[in-house]
């Protein structure tokens, strides 16, 4: 911008096909130390003049971000300086008054106060989980301790959260400093898991992690520290600019749509009065907040940090940093009793937790089940699993589980418990309600997809006649469908959607050395057609067809006119997605078919049904942290269900419908809703919710893949929290 002339080009519709699997910046990105003074930003304005440019989007960090506003303040000044010097006339300054200023914030650190997440984050603790997941292998064949520094100078969002999904024995994080004599704590933690037959120790460390005095903790401390008073084989490895490549994840790719788009929206909408604004993440909504009130909070993060007030800096960091170090530390920190060692039942407590798997496999489950397992354990109570769900309960298939057991699950696919479509009226009420009363269970948890939710309408709506479903259960939603009522996000569907961009870009890349060719691709997920549309928003799809959207032969015709009309405009791909039951009379084949008659002479096309390559795989981060908090927040609530609602003669007993329930993740915050509430936003024939949150998201990839559509505004977020409100106030 400052340097101007070829740097500043027009972008058209072909020049950014194609890109969105693409990792960096095609447009390149520079920390400019002239744009930091004021000739700079008087050159940098002359150049946006020349091109008629007052709308600008920047894309960066707090820094990035800061600075462009001072431009925006700036400009009246800048204006009255070029028309003084005779560069531009008055009438130019006159059209040009106004400079508006967007914001994306671009940080694969997740430092900025105001968003839920930044733009590279998730891709960046893609590259740490693989990198830690290659690394276990090798330190767990030679036994080996490995210290892994990953970035964060000032924020510790990307340790943290690697280690909750990597099961890290230890982190270190510049929010959360440990306290004194943590070197005798960490040694006799890492002796103790040795003990245990525990073959490799992981210790992660955030690049500006501090100790309780503000004294920096080197990776190479910490291996002097081990090896030498462990006499541990220990190696460090730092990722450094590693975790910056690689493409990008598939939530990033969505992310970065949603947040563009509403970005030219936010331009359009603005007036000369508009405060600059940054396009943040809240929950699943698209929100434009203030950029200044933004960079104040970031900036007293580091304030607290500063005072050593650790607690008001993690408190400033947001709910979900806050909830990320409870549940490391719930599950980290513990030691594991005496019974969780030898998998003996008796416990201080005289009930018992169970856990089972119901429906389909979905990555996550085995870092639920893992957290569930530990917690429960740890808090005195019996775990038992029951392998092949409500089926394996009726043939006694029911074992307790033990603290080196889960050892390692939380970053393992498919379903260590085994899992069955089974329900429980096809087994039998009877007999599922004579199992529950021998195994002596208190409380049940219930971890799958649509037949999960069903399996536990059907026992809540049974209490009146079977007494032993009177007890508390809860359904955590994991199927990569994303089809349970009561959530906006299932546990394994962010898994799925990486393995179908991933697939998808491989499929593209295939056809480089071909001209216009067109993919059909058929993707699971029963009648909800969930990852359709969000992996054709990843994948930079032209169309997506789903149950929930119907569509005739007139919008295929009109689609393959599109795609035929691209082609010839210069595009040399296209791609279609098309749900698994979108239409029983429109299936994948006969699509495939009219693409491929209807395009003759123009493109070529090819057919791929993904299958059950869509369920396997390493779970992502995101699954394996998801599964692991929601698990911790089960066993709280059923321990504190069980404790309510004792009977004289030592069992529980309760049937209201609050103990009957679904965990979901309804716009970033946890919440248990009735299943029997539930029943009526299910769509029990299709096996799908009635409303979905996603759809709204459909305008926008017609929009992306250059069709005709409209796409709403969402929310402005007016202020923060009553802390931020307070700030403000008194600022």
């Amino acid at each position: 911008m400052v340097d101007g002339g070829d740097h500043i080009v027009l972008a058209e519709w072909k020049t950014v096909s194609n890109i969105i699997q693409r990792g960096g910046t095609v447009i390149g990105s520079a920390r400019c130390k002239d744009f930091q003074t004021w000739e700079g930003r008087v050159k940098a304005a002359y150049n946006l003049l020349e091109k008629g440019i007052t709308n600008l989007v920047c894309i960066g960090g707090d820094g990035s971000l800061t600075g462009a506003n001072q431009f925006r303040l700036d400009w009246t000044k800048i204006l009255e300086e070029l028309v003084g010097a005779g560069k531009i006339t008055a009438d130019k300054a006159n059209e040009c008054a106004h400079l508006n200023i967007v914001g994306l914030v671009g940080s694969i650190d997740n430092d900025f106060c105001g968003t839920d997440m930044t733009i590279g984050a998730d891709s960046a603790l893609h590259r740490i989980i693989e990198a830690i997941d290659n690394i276990a292998t090798t330190a767990s064949s030679h036994q080996r301790c490995f210290v892994m520094e990953v970035m964060g100078r000032h924020c510790g969002y990307l340790a943290l959260v690697a280690a909750l999904a990597s099961e890290a024995d230890w982190v270190l994080i510049p929010e959360w400093p440990p306290e004194k004599g943590w070197e005798d704590v960490l040694c006799d933690k890492l002796s103790q898991e040795r003990k245990m037959g525990q073959r490799l120790n992981i210790i992660i460390i955030a690049e500006g992690a501090i100790d309780s005095e503000g004294k920096a903790i080197t990776p190479d401390y910490v291996k002097n520290l081990v090896s030498t008073k462990l006499n541990y084989d220990t190696r460090v490895t730092i990722l450094g600019h590693v975790q910056r490549g690689g493409n990008p994840s598939a939530f990033d790719r969505i992310l970065s749509c949603r947040m563009g788009a509403e970005a030219v929206l936010a331009l359009m909408d603005a007036t000369p009065d508009t405060p600059a604004c940054v396009i943040s993440l809240d929950g699943n909504q698209t929100v434009r907040v203030p950029l200044l009130e933004c960079v104040a909070r970031t900036k007293a993060v580091q304030k607290a940090m500063d005072e050593k007030d650790f607690h008001k800096a993690v408190e400033l960091r947001g709910r979900s940093f806050q909830n990320n170090l409870d549940t490391y530390l719930h599950l980290a920190k513990i030691k594991p009793p005496k019974h969780a060692l030898d998998g003996s039942i008796a416990t201080r407590h005289p009930y018992n937790l169970a856990v089972m798997f119901v429906g389909a496999p979905a990555c996550g489950m085995n870092a639920a089940a893992r957290a569930f397992a530990r917690i429960g354990l740890t808090e005195g109570y019996g775990v038992l699993a029951i392998h092949y769900g409500f089926e394996g309960l009726g043939h006694d298939d029911v074992a307790p589980m033990t603290w080196t057991e889960v050892q390692g699950w939380a970053g393992a696919g498919g379903a260590r418990l085994k899992t069955t479509r089974v329900l429980p009226d096809k087994v039998g009420l009877d007999t599922v309600a004579a199992k529950l009363k021998k195994f002596n269970i208190h409380a049940l948890l219930i971890i799958g997809g649509f037949e999960a939710f069903q399996s536990l309408l059907l026992l809540a709506e049974n209490r009146d006649k079977y007494p032993e479903f009177c007890i508390p259960m809860i359904v955590i939603p994991a199927t990569i469908s994303n089809n349970v009522p009561g959530t906006d996000f299932s546990l394994g569907t962010d898994t799925s959607l990486n393995a179908i961009a991933d697939i998808c870009d491989r499929i593209k890349q295939s056809a480089s050395g071909t001209k216009n060719r067109v993919f059909v691709i058929e993707t699971m997920g029963g009648y909800c057609g969930y990852l359709a549309t969000m992996s054709a928003l990843a994948g930079g799809a032209d169309a997506a067809y789903i149950f929930e959207e119907p569509f005739g032969i007139t919008d295929l015709q009109g689609d393959v006119a599109h795609i035929a009309a691209k082609i010839k405009d210069g595009v040399k791909r296209g791609l279609i997605l098309r749900n698994e039951n979108a239409n029983p009379n429109y299936t994948s084949d006969f699509i495939f078919r009219l693409y491929a008659e209807e395009g003759k002479g123009i493109f070529q096309c090819r057919f791929n049904a993904l299958g059950h390559m869509q369920q396997g795989g390493r779970p992502s981060p995101f699954d394996r942290n998801l599964g692991t908090k929601m698990a911790s927040k089960c066993v709280e609530t059923l321990i504190r269900q069980i404790e309510a609602n004792k009977t004289a003669e030592g069992g529980v007993f309760t049937n209201t419908p609050d103990t009957a329930t679904v965990l979901g993740l309804l716009k970033q915050r946890s919440q248990f809703t009735p299943v029997q509430e539930l029943k009526s936003q299910a769509d029990f024939v299709h096996r799908i919710p009635k409303e979905n949150w996603w759809l709204k998201l459909r305008p926008l990839l017609r929009i992306l893949a250059k069709h005709e559509s409209t796409y709403e505004v969402d929310v402005w977020k007016e202020e923060f929290d009553d802390y931020e409100a307070e700030e403000k106030l008194q600022a």
